[in-house]
């Protein structure tokens, strides 16, 4: 029998701390002592309608936290307590939150609609509550159904949609979802409600719709309702009709044709003259059908081997009037948008939709933009101006180099000059427009570049002049002096032009990055990142004693952030901010630096200060920082090797903090590539770390709560200390290898329809084979027989991953430098093993035959490994 709670739902709520605080206390106490009642009484609370809203309402909260959370572990955890709740009890909290659906309360229905969602979201994909659709469908068919429960319906089937997979729902309930759905959107029958929520509910159930829309008839009425849906006199459900044709575009690509002249007659409609939130949806109609095209037209390349899916070249049938639809969004500009990445206007959107045609349709755009900008580039009108420069700047990106280098060439010292327009919009797309010249038209190293040693220095003298503007101009100027640098980089004798200018480039992005305003538009960190760039990029042989004089700037700078008064969290977030980017900084020069011989000195001298710097940072206690100050460590242990041990008493308690930080699994995940850093600079010097390091390894690998993104890079750092510690790793060779071979089984048992879970699946089958390889390579000459009875299991997986079509070309390699080095290192001793299984010949044929070098290289290495070992006595 479920409690009544409705009081401590209430006096949670309250104003009062100490009330609030004691009714917390007594609802938490409820659901750890008795799960399956606090579920019933909240499932019974949402239900009444006599009780008061705000009860209601945290009860539905509730619920929802109690079945779903965002932390994986977290939400395994979850669904194990429902499942262990008794069938009997879940059928009465299920059957409550269906009979919510038809409660006089919007809130109510909303959030019950949720829950339901969530339990079907568990239940569903272990066939259990196969009577749900049912029940819901019955809402929508039974004679006299209320309108405010057909919309609650609609909306729950929408959201069950949308948490479960098209293949826990068999054809026949899909068709039965598909009808209600469809027949919700009827203008005539329905409320504008019910009508809302069907075409919400219709965007999730797309997905499930394959096999209706291969089905011409079924295909034909779907367009039919949604093409006068998007004609409704209601703009947030015209909104959603058009939200639908988006994912229509992408999902539907190959049936669209009969329907095209409807479709652009609707949407240049919307564009031209409906509400913005429609006309956005109308253009981003056009994005989706240019990023399939795209898609499509990459498979088309002669070097892609596969099936070409079908093109039916939508863009440029329709380009002529695309292209005008578009370029006339492009003067709708808001008067005082404030070009921070949440801005999002039509302006824009055309803009980036005119961008992917560009990219869509190459050359045939040009002659179609070209009177437009030349039209509106001098115009008395700010807006004319700002809207032909971004068209100028949207087509870079597509036509060949040959179109554009004339225009170009043509239009460069008009955009310089354009960066002293009098309007701030018009100088802040200025400066994009040149950067994306420098992205795209700027590659020496290729044998092309907009810019020749005659007009470098106007352009570095306009660029170091505007980087002064305001904050939104400066940041895009940022981005125009990252790409001329990078442009530059790996282009021989060319990457010294840039050379005279270094100081002065550098002068310039340091002030820019100490500006009193530089927290606008992102400015600071842009004016860092692009320091990085430039010292990246440059020429050592000519920038050492440039950037050699930075190190000590920077090493000050970072120095003085220890000094910042702290009175906010805000305080805090700003140091942790500017020593992150103080961090990137150090370790990009510790790379640079460290790349020569000659340069190399300059770190070692700077070594000590430069570690109790980071040592220092870590005391801020900021994740930020410590992920930034961590990558710099691991640059550093890399550039000192050896002598990088001096620093491992003080470091380590930071490295096994970093190992526990789950939270910020970022932070966890960096520090185990730093390990991997630091293994490789001490090789046995590492030794006394290592029990800690590995005991620390192996329980965070055995933890549910641990992110599991981080898994794999904790198993090649198995195989990153073994190669460093050699025949000492025998200590921790056993369960080091249990614990893979049980991560191992898992990836078996993956589901290889999810994607996501596949990308996972990948990364942790070769980090075990890459684990399996250093610990193979460490034993080598000394206890290469410790790997004996670990022998069958890797063969065995190998096996099974050579039989996966879906592997990637990463998990091949590592699997066949594994069994290469399996042959290699236990030799003989695997002979009858390696008769025993037939695969493998099949296999590296297979792999010998790819594309890929470093894979036929390796390839053919363990064919030899594997042909020793059979021809030996």
């Amino acid at each position: 029998m479920a409690m009544e709670i409705t009081q401590f739902l209430l006096a949670a709520q309250s104003a009062d701390a100490r009330v609030r605080t004691e009714a917390e206390a007594s609802l938490r106490q409820f659901q750890e002592q008795n799960l399956p009642l606090f579920l019933l009484s909240l499932s019974f609370e949402l239900e009444n309608n006599d009780k008061p809203a705000e009860s209601r309402r945290l009860a539905g909260i509730l619920l929802k936290n109690s079945l779903d959370a965002k932390d994986s572990a977290r939400k395994d955890h979850l669904v194990k307590q429902w499942f262990a709740i008794d069938v009997a009890l879940k059928s009465q909290i299920k059957e409550l939150l269906l009979r919510t659906l038809g409660s006089s309360a919007l809130e109510a229905r909303h959030t019950s609609a949720q829950v339901i969602a969530k339990v079907a979201s568990i239940e569903i994909p272990q066939k259990q509550w196969p009577e749900l659709v049912g029940s819901l469908l019955n809402n929508m068919t039974q004679q006299g159904s209320p309108a405010h429960l057909k919309q609650s319906t609609l909306e729950t089937l929408g959201y069950v949609c949308e948490e479960i997979s098209h293949h826990d729902l068999v054809q026949n309930e899909v068709n039965s979802v598909l009808t209600a759905v469809v027949q919700g959107m009827n203008q005539s029958e329905n409320t504008a409600e019910v009508r809302l929520a069907a075409t919400k509910a219709l965007l999730n159930a797309l997905d499930f719709s394959q096999t209706n829309f291969e089905n011409e008839m079924e295909r034909n009425y779907i367009m039919k309702m949604v093409c006068e849906t998007a004609c409704s006199k209601e703009a947030e459900i015209r909104q959603a009709a058009f939200e639908c044709l988006v994912s229509i575009a992408s999902t539907y690509y190959e049936v669209l044709e009969q329907y095209m002249p409807t479709l652009f007659e609707l949407t240049s409609n919307a564009v031209k003259g409906d509400e913005e939130s429609v006309a956005l949806q109308a253009i981003e109609f056009w994005s989706s059908i240019c990023d399939e095209e795209i898609d499509r037209q990459e498979y088309d390349s002669p070097d892609s081997g596969d099936s070409s899916p079908s093109h039916s070249c939508f863009i440029e049938k329709a380009l002529p009037h695309l292209v005008q639809m578009l370029l006339e969004t492009l003067l709708k500009q808001e008067e005082d948008q404030d070009h921070d990445d949440d801005v999002w206007n039509i302006s824009m959107a055309g803009g980036t939709c005119l961008g992917l045609v560009a990219r869509t349709v190459g050359d045939s755009i040009v002659p179609l933009v070209m009177p437009f900008v030349e039209k509106n580039i001098s115009s008395p009108d700010w807006r004319s101006r700002e809207a032909a420069t971004y068209a100028f700047g949207s087509i870079l990106e597509g036509p060949t180099i040959d179109k554009l280098a004339p225009m170009v060439a043509a239009g460069l010292e008009f955009l310089l000059n354009a960066t002293k327009d009098g309007n701030n919009h018009v100088r802040d797309t200025t400066a994009w427009t040149l950067s994306r010249i420098f992205e795209f038209l700027h590659s020496p190293d290729s044998g092309f570049s907009v810019i020749s040693p005659e007009n470098l220095p106007r352009i570095v003298s306009v660029l170091l002049e505007s980087i002064k503007d305001v904050p939104n101009v400066a940041e895009k100027v940022c981005g125009a002096i990252y790409n001329l640098a990078q442009g530059y980089e790996d282009s021989g004798a060319n990457s010294s032009l840039l050379s005279p200018y270094l100081t002065e480039i550098i002068t310039h992005l340091l002030a820019a990055a100490e500006r009193t305003d530089g927290a606008e538009s992102k400015l600071r960190g842009a004016a860092y990142e692009t320091l990085n760039e430039v010292v990246r990029c440059s020429n050592l042989s000519e920038a050492s004693s440039i950037i050699a004089h930075l190190l000590p700037a920077i090493m000050k700078k970072l120095a003085e952030t220890m000094d910042l008064p702290i009175i906010s969290t805000d305080d805090r977030e700003k140091q942790a901010e500017l020593q992150a980017s103080l961090c990137g900084v150090l370790q990009v020069i510790i790379q640079k630096l460290s790349g020569r011989e000659d340069t190399k000195p300059i770190i070692m001298q700077n070594a000590d200060d430069i570690m109790r710097l980071f040592l220092r940072v870590f005391g801020c206690h900021s994740s930020s920082v410590h992920e930034e100050a961590m990558l710099a460590i691991g640059a550093l242990a890399y550039a000192t090797g050896a002598e990088f041990v001096k620093y491992m008493p003080e470091l380590f308690k930071y490295l096994q903090m970093g190992l526990q930080n789950f939270e910020e699994y970022q932070v966890c995940s960096i520090t185990v590539g730093v390990i991997g850093d630091i293994c490789r600079a001490l090789d046995e010097k590492i030794l006394p770390f290592c029990d800690q390091i590995m005991g620390l390894l192996i329980q965070n690998l055995q933890s549910g709560a641990l992110h599991r993104s981080v898994k794999p890079p904790m198993f090649s750092c198995f195989g990153d200390i073994a190669l460093a510690i050699g025949a000492h790793f025998e200590r921790y060779v056993a369960p080091a290898v249990q614990i893979m071979q049980g991560a191992a089984q898992v990836c078996a048992q993956m589901d290889t329809l999810d994607e996501e879970l596949m990308d996972y699946a990948n990364q942790l089958r070769r980090s075990i084979f890459e684990a399996y390889s250093g610990i193979l390579q460490g034993f080598k000459d000394t206890k290469a027989e410790l790997m004996m009875p670990y022998a069958q299991h890797l063969l065995q997986f190998v096996e099974l991953v050579s039989k996966d079509p879906l592997r990637d070309e990463s998990v091949t390699k590592a699997a066949v430098a594994a069994m290469g080095d399996l042959a290699d290192v236990v030799g003989e001793n695997t002979k009858q093993l390696f008769n025993n299984f037939t695969f493998f010949g099949e296999f590296l044929n297979e792999c010998l035959e790819s594309e890929d070098e470093d894979l036929k290289v390796t390839a053919r290495w363990t064919q030899g490994m594997i042909a020793r070992l059979m021809h030996s006595s």
